[in-house]
């Protein structure tokens, strides 16, 4: 009985071989397994699990004793308490430096930021004072440098600005900033805790290189109130409206003495950032620029009594540090809806910016970054802030490629850093009186300028045209009409993108690379030639309901088209279609 069923397998698989024109040694039939069947309970869980928790993060906790467990979860929450007893004097010299190195970029760069986010100086300081010690203590990158950046300040301006005039009703203004910190806060840590860090992922590659280089155009053109020494200066951010307003107080509102003090630090700043560029090695020298620019202009407003001659100076900064303000952050009222609205902007912003940059580092030091962590460790940081006189914060990458370059070791950089601003405005604040506005204006244009990135738009340009819609579409809605509409635009194009992608797959003729047994595109590969008789088509992407359609109705004109080339070169017609669905 078994030799006759033995028979008949072998009857039925020699006439499907020969039925598969004459297809040899075919011995066994594969059929595909279904996976065991499991609740609806457990199905809805392993989903869940594969979601948000592929990497288990609470595999370490498994098979460990309590006392072992609460250690691992401070570890978890604090990454400082893992590092630090590993730490060593060789270390401490690296962050020591890079610690010193950063501070001195990060003082006249956070003054400035702080007048873009139309707010009082020492704001910008206080902000690079808490954040970096409370990142210091839960961040897991070993290069970012915390503070205040110059995209995110003028997207926070902007946005203030359109519901509160900052020079009318400066209280409520500052109120404001506080409640969109500290929802900002609540954002990305959120995100972190949710394990939600993908959403930002959908803010594409090209859309931010548009968006980034619009900010950095836009900030510019915001600078030349303070670079020409222009006193009545218009509150909007569009192209249009600032040449407007520069040119149309060109003939009295220009100082000649602002304009040769601006000119001449600003080529002085990129000077230095050209020989930092050219040799890394002397990577200090842009670094220490803008407090040399700082120290000297000064010097020589205060000699020179060039104010009374109608150079703008800095004037006051209040001395001392961080004042509470969770008393002065908006619980209640139509101001924490607005809060809460700029707070979710600022704080995805931010967040892109901050893990953006982290990855970079990490990638190149080969260390693993925790993305939520991270995003835990900036959320935490920007609530803590907001509750002591700080605006939103994040990773800076002017500030985190010097401290990378400087040697830093550890987060220790970062804690150095607040040190040194902590002694700057205990002790040195009446310093800045007399710092010309022009300075800052300065230091932030050279700072900007690195932003607007050519090669990127130029290599998206060749790579895909979509992308390079999405980048320009980015960044004349930043620079013709407001930052927010910029934004606008580049999130609506990375969605429509990715909408586009997933209905709308791209598919692919394979033909065989002579002498070896790979099939690839032939429109990227002309030397690869098609098998006679055979058409084999590559569908990029999963099928899904929403393209299943579309994919068939690709597939029937790839072979509607091939027939028609056939039949016009009288060659054979196709007998086989191969769908090559791999990926």
């Amino acid at each position: 009985m078994a030799h006759h069923s033995d028979d008949t397998k072998e009857m039925d698989i020699r006439s499907l071989s020969s039925s598969q024109h004459q297809v040899q040694n075919f011995p066994y039939i594969h059929k595909v397994g279904l996976p065991p069947k499991q609740n609806l309970f457990n199905e809805f869980k392993t989903t869940v699990k594969e979601t948000f928790f592929a990497d288990d993060p609470l595999r370490h906790f498994k098979d460990q004793p309590k006392s072992r467990k609460f250690i691992l979860g401070l570890q978890a929450i604090f990454p400082i308490l893992r590092w630090v007893r590993n730490y060593n004097f060789s270390k401490f010299r690296g962050d020591l430096i890079a610690g010193l190195t950063i501070a001195s970029l990060c003082i006249p760069q956070d003054i400035g930021y702080a007048k873009l986010a139309n707010l009082e100086p020492q704001y910008g300081l206080y902000s690079s004072f808490v954040p970096p010690l409370v990142y210091s203590f839960m961040g897991s990158s070993r290069d970012i440098a915390i503070g205040p950046v110059a995209v995110v300040s003028l997207l926070l301006g902007t946005m203030l600005q359109n519901e509160i005039d900052s020079s009318e009703n400066a209280a409520e203004y500052l109120r404001l900033a506080f409640t969109a910190t500290f929802f900002a806060g609540i954002t990305q840590a959120t995100l972190g805790f949710l394990r939600l860090g993908f959403l930002i992922d959908f803010l594409s590659h090209a859309a931010v290189v548009g968006f980034m280089g619009g900010a950095a155009i836009t900030i510019a053109l915001q600078q030349l109130k303070g670079f020409l020494g222009i006193k009545k200066f218009t509150k909007k951010t569009d192209i249009v409206s600032v040449l407007h307003s520069v040119f149309g107080s060109a003939n009295h509102g220009w100082n000649w003495q602002t304009i040769v003090i601006g000119s001449s630090f600003l080529a002085f700043l990129l000077f230095a950032k050209y020989i930092g560029k050219k040799n890394k090695k002397l990577f200090w020298v842009s670094a220490i620029a803008p407090l040399i620019s700082v120290v000297l202009s000064t010097f020589f407003v205060y000699v020179t009594h060039a104010e009374k001659q109608g150079v703008q100076i800095v004037r006051h900064i209040d001395k001392g540090i961080n004042p509470p303000s969770i008393d002065k952050i908006y619980f209640t009222g139509d101001n924490l809806l607005k809060g809460f609205r700029i707070g979710v902007v600022a704080g995805m912003i931010a967040l892109t910016e901050a893990v953006a940059i982290g990855r970079t580092f990490a990638s190149m030091k080969d260390y693993q970054l925790d993305g939520n962590k991270e995003m835990v460790a900036l959320g935490v940081m920007n609530v803590v802030g907001s509750i002591t006189s700080c605006y939103v914060t994040t990773g800076s990458f002017s500030r985190s490629a010097v401290n990378y370059m400087a040697g830093c070791q550890t987060a220790v950089s970062n804690i150095i850093m607040s040190i040194v601003v902590f002694l700057t405005l205990e002790f040195l604040t009446p310093l800045f009186k007399y710092t010309p506005n022009a300075i800052l204006s300065s230091i932030i244009i050279s700072a900007v300028i690195g932003l607007i990135d050519f090669e990127a738009a130029i290599l998206i340009w060749k790579i895909d045209k979509f992308d390079f819609i999405a980048c320009m579409g980015a960044f004349f809605g930043v620079v013709f009409a407001s930052v927010e509409t910029g934004l606008l635009i580049a999130v609506s194009i990375s969605f429509a993108k990715i909408l586009l992608q997933v209905t709308r797959p791209r598919t692919a003729i394979l033909g065989r690379i002579p002498r070896t047994n790979v099939y690839r595109n032939i429109q990227q590969y002309p030397e690869a030639t098609k098998v006679p008789g055979v058409l084999i088509v590559r569908v990029d992407s999963a099928i899904y309901f929403s393209n299943s359609n579309y994919i068939r109705e690709r597939i029937l004109r790839w072979l509607t088209d091939e027939e028609e080339q056939l039949k016009a070169s009288c060659l054979p017609k196709i007998q086989f279609l191969i769908v090559e669905m791999s990926r």
